[in-house]
């Protein structure tokens, strides 16, 4: 088939086009504008593809791509390697040789790869050196048979195909093993988390059902860097605060502001415990250096007003205690202190008023049914009395100091043996806790059990020996049974001990009436 000059050659979606200017340009679908080959002209001698070679590299390098349109640098060569060898079929310039007769021209065609087909015209001119190097770049794959050629060809593809499988499981499979390790720490660490978070959430419960020990028994399983912690040191020491062995819970209080002074939680108990240790110029220091902290936080206030009351300036305390309600009103033990205050001041009235308004913040604020039972002891309203010391009981049942003021409540009722079972209890609860024995010798002298309750204030002896009340208990156990002079002498003790104003009198008058018959004799003490 004949061209004329400048014709494009074209087969399929790519184009070799020549120039007038006897230069070739590759022209593409795919590119949106046409680029230059290098000049150059065919030898009669060369007029194979090979010599077309060089040029399409230099058309590859130009584009920057690794094809040209469709042309792609393999099948470049699978076609070079075909129509060079000797067994190959004959070329397409031979077919046409009959019907091209003007023309020195070789024409060149091959069916390469599924993408490559193309035909080129070149006119006999002046070797180049460019072509020369053409012939030597491909000499060494001419000499090739295809066969040999074609089986290196699918050795090389069989082992970088198999290697390159080999390589993707392996990577696939450390992929698996990082991601299962990866999976198996995390699932670790959520299963310590949900371990940890399961631990404080039973201690806590606990702590609110008010069994303390087992409370304790559960935070001691805390790994150590988490049982020396605020929150949990604090919540130990409310727990020893419950069980009434302040001692304790001053130990785990004190640790618990050390490790995290900001914090004010239960920082309220902590000022009452000192309070009750007579730690006066230690909760001094705690209320500056809460009020430092935080000038607007209830708790701070509390321990200002604990601080008062224990100087026994029952109003300056109540106005800081109000100051922490204000602060806030769903502070239910803010309101608790306030009525402890106005009983203090002997104010019933508003005493139990705030003691109903702790209530109403929460029903479970046993220490506000315990107030209201107090404020009706002492106003003789035993039946009230009781009714409010068994609702604290049922909230708190292991409380001793609750079951010891049910027991006298009980026993103001004249309901002895239920009174003297409830303070066995009560002793049974916290063997240091001198009140219910104390309380006990008083239900067993109004039985006339007068050697069992000197038996019971000789035990109270040995953990509270400076109590003046429980001596002048056995200054009158002793004028029953008629020892005088141990009676005598058990009512001095107690005037040595300098009793509170009220029982002073008292203990004066009883020892100076100690001669006289009983039915002289009063019974206040």
């Amino acid at each position: 088939m004949h061209h004329s000059e400048g014709q494009a050659l074209c087969s399929g979606e790519s184009c070799l086009t020549e120039s007038p200017g006897r230069r070739f340009t590759a022209v593409s679908p795919h590119l949106r504008g046409k680029i230059d080959l290098v000049y150059f002209s065919l030898d009669p001698t060369c007029g194979s593809l090979q010599h077309w070679v060089c040029p399409l590299f230099t058309l590859m390098h130009h584009s920057g791509s690794a094809t040209v349109g469709d042309i792609r640098i393999e099948d470049v060569f699978q076609v070079s390697g075909r129509l060079f060898n000797s067994d190959a079929m004959p070329r397409r310039s031979q077919r046409l040789k009959d019907t091209t007769t003007n023309s020195n021209t070789s024409q060149i065609g091959g069916n390469g790869t599924d993408h490559l087909s193309g035909k080129l015209r070149v006119n006999s001119s002046t070797q180049s050196k460019l072509c020369s190097t053409a012939i030597r770049s491909v000499q060494v794959r001419k000499g090739k048979p295809r066969a040999t050629e074609n089986f290196d060809e699918d050795n090389m593809s069989g082992t970088s195909s198999s290697v390159s499988t080999a390589d993707g499981r392996s990577f696939e499979q450390d992929r698996a093993e990082r991601i299962l390790l990866q999976d198996s720490k995390v699932a670790l660490g959520i299963r310590e988390l949900l371990g940890l978070f399961r631990t404080l959430g039973e201690g806590f419960r606990l702590s609110c059902l008010f069994k303390c020990q087992e409370a304790l028994e559960v935070y001691r399983k805390l790994p150590e860097s988490q049982f020396n912690t605020g929150w949990v040191l604090c919540q130990v020491g409310k727990a020893y605060f419950e069980l009434v062995d302040y001692l304790e819970a001053d130990h785990y209080f004190e640790l618990a502001h050390r490790l995290s002074p900001c914090t004010l939680d239960g920082m309220d108990i902590y000022s009452t415990v000192l309070y009750h240790l007579n730690e006066e110029m230690r909760l001094s220091y705690l209320a500056q250096e809460l009020i430092s902290i935080d000038r607007l936080s209830p708790q701070a206030w509390c321990a200002v007003g604990n601080c008062f009351a224990l100087r026994k300036d029952h109003e300056t305390a109540l106005k800081n205690f109000q100051r922490s309600v204000q602060l806030d009103s769903r502070f239910a033990y803010a309101h608790t202190l306030c009525g402890h205050e106005y009983s203090a001041l002997e104010d019933y009235e508003n005493s139990i008023k705030f003691y109903r308004c702790a209530l109403q913040v929460d029903e479970r604020h046993y220490n506000a049914w315990y107030g209201l039972g107090v404020v009706y002891l002492r106003q003789e309203k035993f039946e009230f009395a009781e009714h409010h010391f068994r609702r604290a009981f049922q909230i708190n049942p292991r409380s001793s100091v609750l079951m010891c003021y049910l027991g006298m409540a009980l026993h103001s009722l004249k309901r002895n043996e239920e009174a003297l079972e409830m303070m066995e209890k009560a002793i049974a609860a916290d063997k240091k806790n001198p009140l219910p024995k104390y309380q006990k010798s008083l239900i067993l002298l109004g039985l006339m059990k007068y050697e069992e309750a000197l038996d019971e204030l000789e035990r109270l002896k040995e953990i509270a020996p400076h109590e003046s009340s429980m001596y002048a208990l056995m200054g009158k156990i002793y004028k029953q049974l008629n020892i005088l002079d141990k009676a005598v002498f058990c009512f001095g003790i107690a005037l040595d001990l300098k009793p509170p104003a009220a029982d002073l009198a008292i203990i004066k008058s009883a020892m100076e009436k100690v001669h006289l018959p009983d039915e002289l004799m009063e019974d206040d003490l």
